[in-house]
């Protein structure tokens, strides 16, 4: 989500309607650095936030006290201190029923990280497996880095953005080392890593969109063929599947955290056709989009030809 930070005052991105309130992050003048850390008091109430919303940034939660429900996309998480969470950018979360929530986080965008698209694969690691319990040692490692980065942060001496990049570097690497918590994965072949990372950076927007794996390759100058020979080489997946389970994903959040019509739904993800998102929901995540929403939430939405459109 490039560029989408915003001066300090201005309010959140103003979402299509229907959908959930986007968050953006405020700029650090007059640096200018789209970054901040702290603890939950100092970030704020949205910090608790207990309706759905996305954010335009990552953001990297150490929970040290609280009880209750971090919910992220389709998940839930019971909060069981010492945790470490990480929210990507269009996940949809909110906390639920927590009490005495204690922690720090550190928000920042793409731009902000020192290693760029590696550092970038590291963070899609880990939202596979976005809540992780800390033993003792890698609890006291994560206290310590979090109250440096707020440090940094708040001191704002003289060149204190490059000192942030390293230690989030830092922070990013141990996190991947913590049991589930991602890993560092197999060496991949340097072209064949970064042709699969371009198109990991693309495929959320173009698979939400519909665009299909043909269209993906002209973007990134290579074939078809040779694209999907890197990403599977890259991830074990193909990028076919990769591009369903994004279009998926963005519908099932839709259908938890909005009231939008199914009919709505399938326009938001590329479907002209209800009936045929539908079947393809169906097929794609094991029942259909009416039950998947009321198993979640007990809603039950509406396909009928007068649903107010998209």
């Amino acid at each position: 989500m490039r560029g989408s930070t915003v001066l300090a005052g201005e309010p959140c991105a103003v979402p299509r309607e229907g959908d959930p309130p986007v968050h953006r992050l405020e700029l650090r003048l007059p640096d200018q650095v789209p970054f901040a850390a702290g603890g939950f008091d100092a970030m704020g109430p949205m910090s608790r936030a207990a309706y759905p919303h996305r954010h335009t940034f990552y953001e990297i939660v150490h929970v040290v006290e609280g009880s209750g429900v971090h919910v992220i996309d389709t998940e839930r998480y019971a909060v069981r201190p010492p945790q470490l969470g990480v929210i990507l950018p269009g996940q949809v979360h909110r906390w639920e029923g927590v009490r005495g929530l204690e922690g720090s986080l550190v928000l920042f965008t793409p731009e902000f990280l020192v290693g760029g698209v590696g550092d970038e694969e590291l963070l899609r690691r880990l939202g596979e497996r976005p809540w992780v319990d800390l033993d003792g040692a890698g609890h006291a490692r994560t206290g310590l880095l979090m109250e440096e980065l707020a440090e940094e942060y708040r001191g704002g001496a003289d060149g204190f953005a490059g000192v942030l990049r390293s230690l989030l570097h830092v922070l990013l690497v141990r996190a991947a080392r913590q049991p589930g918590g991602g890993g560092a994965g197999g060496p991949v072949a340097p072209v064949v890593r970064g042709v699969a990372e371009e198109f990991l950076r693309l495929a959320p927007a173009a698979g939400i969109a519909g665009v299909p794996v043909r269209e993906c390759a002209e973007r990134l100058g290579v074939t078809p063929g040779h694209l999907t020979e890197v990403v599977r080489a890259a991830t074990g997946r193909t990028p076919a599947a990769l591009l369903r389970e994004e279009r998926v994903r963005e519908a099932q959040r839709l259908l938890i955290a909005t009231d939008l019509s199914v009919r709505q739904v399938a326009a938001r993800v590329g479907f002209d056709d209800p009936a045929y998102f539908c079947r393809f929901f169906r097929r794609e995540a094991g029942r259909s989009p009416g039950g998947f929403r009321k198993h979640h939430d007990g809603r039950v939405p509406s396909i009928e030809a007068d649903a107010p459109p998209a």
